[in-house]
């Protein structure tokens, strides 16, 4: 009785699929768009900021 059930749930099988491709998209793009902390920390440096301020 293997063909039981399946056809029934094969539109949610699709939905499911369809839902981990968007997932794994999605994670993929924000991983492409990530920023390391050590690039964020070094964007403005030090001493414009201090030259900033002074003005």
């Amino acid at each position: 009785m293997q063909g039981e059930g399946t056809s029934g749930s094969r539109g949610e099988q699709i939905q499911a699929a369809e839902r981990e491709a968007a997932r794994r998209r999605l994670l993929a793009q924000a991983e492409a768009e990530r920023v390391p902390v050590e690039d964020v920390t070094r964007v403005v440096p030090d001493r414009r900021w201090r030259r900033d301020r002074q003005g």
